[in-house]
């Protein structure tokens, strides 16, 4: 019998490719996204339902969860894959901005799992795999805001999967580095209040320091961060043993290897100091 999975934020990136890939594998799925009938590639079929679903709401997210249950009998795995980046300095972010940040990619995702949990619980066991970010792992100068909500959802992830497992249900997090996604190029806040020069002329050069990390990251590499990775990686998330933590890229797997390396936090931190700031204003 075919095993079911539901996923948020469909409408590209990731989570287009990780329909696709489930698709292929003959898995049904429940392709979500808040606008389904703008969607053309994805076609609703036997083991497909593109369904409205705007993490937010939590009555879309019932009614998502509702419909795939009554056509799968259940559901295996959710993959929470709905999110969006944040461009500002802390000093600059906005009310509306931070409170928007955290309830798409922290409050979101504790929406769509308090649904499908219990129906989890019901069944014997499920996995869920939160998309987050290596931002949930270092820090972000210029993305604090989406740094904290990463870190939110990694805290909450790791505790859960500890929470959950007595219940057979696993907790996974998937952690991208820098993938160009369209989604995520797309779905990014720049809302910032004040005009302040000082801080203008620094996040232009913050901005401008950071991407010549990622180059010089993906050149040393030798190959090209590819969005298939992480929907591979959510798909082996879904189907084999792997840890909590599951970081994809080349440059995750460069932090990552400098953070086990460090003698302490604070070690980690100045050793990527440099990497992630220019050292003057």
């Amino acid at each position: 019998m075919a095993r079911t999975v539901l996923i948020t934020g469909c409408s590209s990136g990731f989570g287009k490719l990780a329909a696709k890939s489930f698709l292929a594998q003959q898995w049904n799925v429940i392709a979500t996204m808040r606008a389904p009938e703008r969607e053309s590639e994805l076609i609703s079929g036997d083991n497909l339902i593109l369904a409205r679903l705007d993490v937010t709401d939590p009555s879309s997210i019932r009614a998502a969860v509702e419909a795939g249950s009554d056509r799968f009998g259940g559901i295996d795995v959710l993959v929470n894959n709905a999110g969006y980046g944040g461009h500002a300095l802390f000093e600059e972010a906005t009310d509306a901005s931070i409170h928007a940040m955290f309830e798409t990619n922290v409050f979101g995702p504790m929406n769509t799992m308090r649904a499908v949990m219990p129906g989890m619980r019901k069944q014997g066991g499920g996995t869920i795999i939160n998309v987050s970010s290596m931002a949930g792992l270092i820090p972000v100068p210029g993305n604090s805001v989406y740094t904290a909500s990463k870190h939110a959802l990694n805290g909450l992830s790791e505790a859960m999967a500890l929470e959950c497992a007595p219940f057979g249900i696993k907790v996974r997090i998937v952690e991208p580095g820098a993938f160009p996604t369209t989604q995520f190029l797309a779905n990014v806040d720049t809302r910032s209040a004040g005009n302040d020069a000082q801080l203008k002329a620094y996040e232009t050069k913050l901005r401008a320091h950071f991407a010549a990390q990622v180059a010089q990251s993906a050149a040393q590499s030798g190959a090209a961060a590819d969005p298939q990775d992480v929907a591979d990686k959510i798909f082996e998330c879904a189907t084999q043993e792997t840890p909590v933590h599951n970081p994809v890229g080349a440059d995750a797997g460069m932090l990552v290897g400098m953070m086990a390396a460090a003698s302490s936090r604070q070690d980690f931190l100045d050793q990527v100091a440099p990497m992630l700031t220019p050292q003057d204003l």
